[in-house]
């Protein structure tokens, strides 16, 4: 099924690509496509990043060391 563009400002960004790319603008636009479907799909959940930097951080030897810093935060913070 063929795609009617009828947005100027979509044409016109479509042959800038083709332009850039030396490729037509259905190939262009085709390219644009797949690298917005590829980095969509690649995209890594809040908690799967974190988990990296975690695991990251205990690679290192970061991680709990037992010490309770809440009486310390309280004094600091003046018991607010």
């Amino acid at each position: 099924m063929p795609l009617y563009v009828r947005d100027e400002t979509v044409n016109d960004l479509a042959v800038k690509l083709a332009g850039l790319t030396g490729q037509n603008k259905t190939a262009a636009v085709r390219m644009a496509l797949e690298d917005a479907i590829d980095k969509q799909t690649s995209v890594k959940t809040l908690s799967q990043r974190v988990s990296a930097i975690q695991r990251a951080a205990r690679q290192r030897g970061l991680g709990p060391d037992g010490f309770d810093d809440k009486p310390l935060m309280d004094d600091l913070s003046g018991g607010l």
